[in-house]
């Protein structure tokens, strides 16, 4: 069993690796069966499209990688070794971070104390110590270059565009090394510019080596930016494909049962 802060993401000799596993993993909540035995191997440097219809299971499937919920049944596995999350704060020790759909953002607070909530910067020793501002805006401010964001770490959120609060979260994953981020339609009721925005920031990430499962019913976004599409019907997976070899008509197909999945 693999220990709280092993189990980190690498390149080898510049390919992609397998980073994280699942193994015939299903979550019931009383009779409703949510996920059923889904098996994938997902790897570092690549986005992958998880798409499905509303009760597909894909949110329930991204939480147990995310720690809020425990599989019913099967494993996880983090570069080999199996790991057990009973906390989304044990999924972040693992490298493990998730976009939630509402962003949870504090809209009267600065891009940077956004990013750091409750990882704050100090200066100082115990009791004595105080927040070091000067450092949390400074490293905002360079995550926010990495990212090629026009996102300004002073600026409050609740000023901000849908593109720019989706980079304070993504920001916010940066911080803490994340080698997988989850996102929960990042595109979602924003414009056409912020779309282009957001997923511009989301290869990003994979150019970075992180793993990125990207939930979405938005099929444009999913075939500009993703490597894989995994799809998602009735609990169970129905498809798993490069992005190259499927096309949007068939993904549809595959969501609605009109083509039957192998």
């Amino acid at each position: 069993m693999t220990r709280l802060g092993e189990g980190r993401a690498s390149w080898e000799f510049g390919r992609l690796v397998v980073l994280l596993e699942l193994s015939n993993i299903s979550k019931h909540f009383g009779a409703i069966q949510a996920v059923n035995d889904i098996s994938l191997s997902l790897e570092a440097g690549q986005v992958v499209g998880l798409m499905g219809d509303n009760g597909a299971g894909k949110s329930t499937l991204v939480k147990m990688i995310a720690g809020n919920f425990r599989p019913s049944e099967g494993t996880m596995r983090l570069n080999g070794s199996e790991i057990v999350l009973h906390r989304p704060v044990e999924a972040r020790h693992f490298g493990i971070e998730i976009v939630h759909q509402d962003l949870a953002l504090c809209d009267n607070l600065t891009a940077a104390a956004n990013v750091f909530l409750g990882r704050e910067l100090r200066r100082g020793i115990g009791p004595l110590g105080v927040l070091d501002y000067k450092a949390m805006y400074r490293r905002a401010a360079e995550i926010f270059k990495e990212l090629r964001s026009e996102t300004r770490a002073r600026d409050l959120v609740k000023q901000m565009s849908g593109g720019q609060r989706q980079a304070v979260a993504i920001a916010r994953t940066m911080i803490s090394e994340a080698k997988i981020v989850l996102m929960d339609e990042p595109t979602a009721a924003i414009s056409v510019r912020q779309v282009a925005e957001v997923l511009h920031l989301i290869r990003q990430l994979r150019d970075r080596g992180i793993l990125v499962v990207l939930i979405s019913h938005r099929m444009p976004d999913v075939f500009d930016v993703a490597d894989r599409v995994v799809v998602m019907r009735r609990g169970r997976k129905v498809a798993d494909k490069p992005i190259i070899e499927t096309s949007p008509e068939e993904v549809t197909g595959l969501i609605t049962g009109a083509i039957e999945g192998g």
